[in-house]
């Protein structure tokens, strides 16, 4: 089944006197949300004891896992010990999500840098490959790892890309960013048939069964010449996507992924209003 949810909690859930973790799955249930993206975008913070109490939190109240690694890696370093140290964030962001009871490990892939854009892609591929054979060394290959679609010029991260990294072993599915594809498209997502490209591209390649349950960012993201700026709410009129094309598209092509909402302050909210949508098209 599609699930909806927030990546982290709204600015309501403070606002009512939430604190912790395990009450965002309460708040989540309560919404009618079926997941939810907890961050370790500034590094892991939390002790295993935590990890486990969170976890618990949402196995009891039936609201799925995923976490994103740090924001840190980058697969395209020139620099060794760099590269060793991105490894490393999303080898222990499995650990922690598996100590968590999900199975979903987000992460940004590369930065071009200095180099040429097909030297910085074929570099990330390679590490990819070495990245794979960590994960099976490290007895990581039951997880999900989710490389995502990015939304400025100068980060490694189109459809194509992720696409071409994601072929490298079945222990990874993308996570396609539609504000990100649509900022640094600047506004290319307006249309079923617009994402019905994208993902019957993603398809053709994948295979259907690895994209079936693939993940999902979805936010209204403002735009300039480099792509991304900031993410918005669904309030703003200005600047896309829109979510109903997208469900259309969800919808005839059979799939049924998860959908993280990443506005900014109102994540949750916007992530009911997308399965009232989905299930009212």
């Amino acid at each position: 089944m599609i699930k909806f949810g927030p990546s982290g909690n709204s600015e309501s859930f403070f606002a009512e006197g939430h604190t912790s973790s395990e009450e965002s799955a309460v708040w989540c249930r309560e919404r009618g949300l079926d997941c939810f993206e907890y961050s370790f975008g500034q590094g892991i913070r939390l002790g295993e004891s935590k990890a486990k109490s969170i976890g618990e939190a949402f196995k009891e109240n039936g609201v799925e896992l995923s976490v994103h690694a740090p924001y840190f890696i980058n697969l395209a370093t020139p620099e060794e010990e760099k590269a060793l140290n991105s490894y490393k964030y999303i080898l222990d962001s499995a650990k922690f999500m598996r100590i968590m009871q999900g199975k979903r490990i987000i992460f940004h892939p590369a930065s071009q840098g200095k180099m040429s854009r097909e030297d910085a892609v074929n570099l990330t591929a390679e590490r990819f490959k070495i990245l794979t054979d960590l994960i099976y060394e490290n007895g990581l290959d039951d997880m999900i790892f989710c490389p995502e679609t990015m939304g400025k010029l100068g980060q490694i991260g189109t459809v194509e890309e992720i696409t071409r990294f994601c072929l490298t072993d079945k222990c990874f599915i993308p996570t396609i960013d539609f504000g990100h594809v649509n900022a640094r498209e600047q506004g290319s997502l307006k249309t079923v048939n617009d994402y019905k490209m994208r993902l019957e591209y993603m398809i053709e390649r994948l295979g259907y069964d690895r994209m079936k349950n693939f993940h999902v960012h979805f936010s209204k993201i403002q735009y300039g010449a480099k792509g991304e700026i900031r993410h918005l709410t669904f309030a703003d009129n200005e600047y896309g996507p829109e979510f109903e094309p997208l469900a259309i598209a969800l919808k005839d092509l059979k799939l049924e992924p998860v959908v993280i909402c990443e506005s900014a302050g109102t994540q949750g909210e916007d992530a009911a209003e997308m399965k009232r949508l989905y299930f009212s098209v």
